[in-house]
């Protein structure tokens, strides 16, 4: 492991906006994290797979009323969006290192209004993994208040399919659709969102970079 690698890892235990979380544990912040760490009563938006944070930041820059929490395993690139949050004094967005196979172990029934996926992973010999599968989709459930949101954006045609042939399946409401989302949605957006939507993560900016059109899916499960 590189010495830069390993700095990141040793800051981030300081850092206040990140918490380090391990399966099988009891965690404190289960069905408290308004009141016991953002020390309000705002809606809850996750970030899963968050990498470096660019929307969980964006989002939090957007919507200050709102707690953004990014989840990931990757310490060295939480760091990066957390030192940024921790620079900008923006206390409405946190970072949550751990798998999000465990989810539910962190976050409580109806305790999150909203997640988004941003540039998963698609998973192409592992359908079970992908963050839209019904494996995860019913752990979503468990934590997602009824009508919460789930946002899908994505390079990937396989993973976007895939979503969407579970969202017919399944009977989930599909609020928003689009095979590009640059192209089809930009006449109909308003500023406010248009400035969302173009929060790009790092791997975005590669894949539009590549040509790659970006697929936007948005729907209820519950």
């Amino acid at each position: 492991m590189g010495k830069d690698k390993l700095r990141r890892f040793a800051a981030i235990k300081s850092f206040e906006n990140v918490i380090e979380a391990k399966p099988e544990v009891d965690f404190s912040l289960k069905g408290s994290w308004r009141k016991n760490f953002f020390k309000n009563n705002n809606p809850i938006v996750l970030e899963l797979g968050c990498g470096k944070g660019e929307y969980s930041l964006g989002l939090g820059k957007h919507y200050p009323n709102n707690n953004f929490i990014g989840l990931d395993l990757k310490g060295n690139r939480i760091y990066i969006g957390a030192k940024e949050a921790l620079a900008l004094n923006m206390k409405n967005v946190a970072f949550l290192r751990t798998r999000i196979d465990f989810i539910t172990d962190y976050f409580a029934e109806n305790e999150v209004d909203e997640i988004w996926l941003t540039f998963s992973d698609p998973q192409r010999k592992k359908p079970k993994k992908r963050l839209t599968s019904p494996l995860f989709i019913e752990r979503y459930k468990q934590i997602l208040k009824p009508g919460g949101l789930i946002h899908l954006k994505t390079d990937s045609e396989l993973l976007f399919e895939f979503t969407l042939d579970e969202i017919e399946k399944n009977k989930y409401t599909c609020l928003e659709n689009t095979w590009d989302l640059y192209g089809e949605l930009s006449a109909k957006m308003d500023e406010e969102t248009k400035a969302i939507f173009h929060i790009k993560t790092h791997y975005e900016k590669l894949f539009t970079a590549k040509g790659f059109t970006i697929k936007y899916c948005k729907f209820q499960i519950n």
